[in-house]
């Protein structure tokens, strides 16, 4: 018995074809179109984890007063099914973020998914929706599985019920000029997490926080927004989506530590483990804007990226803010950013061997 059959399929689902399919997937903008079916399961206090299903994708009915909508108990995660030349479809590292979801629900207080049912339901779905699965370069099935306070009540304590749903989008690159430099916004007067906050795991009110200064970023020029610790409003902590890594003049890598208020990444941690059998030496510290710029301005600092799941690797090639506006060497992706972007995408992709186990076979 496969984990995808702790999903059954309880009624057929009505597929949009291949035709529609097609169309869909004709213009690949990120997370606008989605496909056939999603998984769905319910923990209930006293009861457990139960009602496991693979249905169609739809509308939820929702009472006005469920819990995630007036206290945000929530949390959510994202990774990628990758179609390989010969037609099987991979994850990568599905198990990470099973166990990432878990701390995200600790956190929450909510009941947390076992790591075969959160591989279940993904399996579930890529198999079902397998033809969804893009195969031009740099496309993939974008997969969300997210959970929520679903039992309806109005009073602030953890809820009883909770929903968990995982649904899959076929995208192109995150950002619409592909593999390229983007230029960061760094804000002075608003924080993603403090110390003690919800930081490391993945909420949705971390990302609520962020849409502010986003927008402020976006009128500045900027594609993202690059957020400063709480306590001092000095140290670098990540991007509103997206852990950052610079690269130093002695070849070196340097990324702001994990101090439970930056999001503990899995593309990070992947980076940093290509880094480290490279040969390359790493360095989890704190980094302070002061270096940041000033390193980029005496050469220093040869390189500024960001990593995550939806991105992978984003060159940087401007930092801007109130108080600066500075290009990062040429402006362009740097040699070590670029080989580090091959290197990831072509395990992902199966074009590089995978001598760490990270790959997960969906569909064969």
């Amino acid at each position: 018995m496969g984990l995808a059959d702790r999903f059954p399929k309880r009624a057929p689902v009505a597929v949009k074809g291949a035709e529609a399919r097609a169309e869909a997937m004709k213009d690949l903008v990120f997370g606008r179109e989605f496909t056939d079916h999603m998984a769905r399961a319910i923990y209930t206090d006293g009861v457990g984890w139960h009602s496991h299903e693979l249905t169609a994708y739809g509308p939820l009915v929702l009472s006005p007063a469920t819990n995630a909508l007036h206290y945000a108990q929530e949390i959510f995660e994202g990774l990628k099914a990758y179609r390989h030349a010969d037609g099987s479809v991979w994850a990568f590292r599905p198990q990470k973020n099973a166990e990432r979801f878990q701390r995200s629900a600790r956190r929450l207080a909510m009941a947390e998914m076992p790591v075969d049912d959160f591989l279940g339901s993904i399996e579930a779905v890529v198999q079902a929706d397998h033809e969804w699965v893009p195969s031009v370069p740099d496309s993939s099935l974008y997969l969300r599985p997210f959970a929520f306070g679903s039992e309806p009540f109005l009073g602030v304590h953890p809820s009883s019920e909770i929903t968990y749903l995982l649904i899959a989008s076929p995208v192109g690159p995150y950002f619409a000029t592909g593999y390229g430099p983007v230029s960061i916004w760094v804000t002075r007067e608003y924080n993603r997490a403090a110390p003690g906050g919800t930081g490391a795991a993945k909420t949705g009110g971390n990302y609520a926080a962020s849409l502010l200064p986003t927008n402020e970023a976006y009128a500045n020029g900027c594609q993202q927004v690059c957020f400063l610790d709480a306590a001092t409003d000095t140290l670098l902590e990540e991007l509103g989506g997206m852990n950052m890594m610079l690269v130093l003049d002695d070849g070196s890598v340097a990324t702001p530590r994990l101090t439970g208020t930056i999001l503990e990444g899995v593309t990070r941690d992947s980076v940093l483990t290509l880094l480290r059998e490279d040969g390359i030496a790493v360095a989890e510290r704190d980094i302070s804007i002061d270096e940041l710029t000033d390193g980029i301005r005496s050469g220093r600092i040869r390189e500024v990226f960001a990593c995550g799941t939806a991105a992978v690797i984003t060159p940087i090639g401007r930092l801007a803010s109130k108080d600066f506006d500075i290009t990062v060497g040429d402006g362009q992706p740097g040699a070590l950013t670029t080989e580090l972007y091959n290197h990831l995408t072509d395990i992902q992709f199966g074009r590089a061997e995978d001598v760490h186990g990270w790959l997960y076979p969906l569909v064969p």
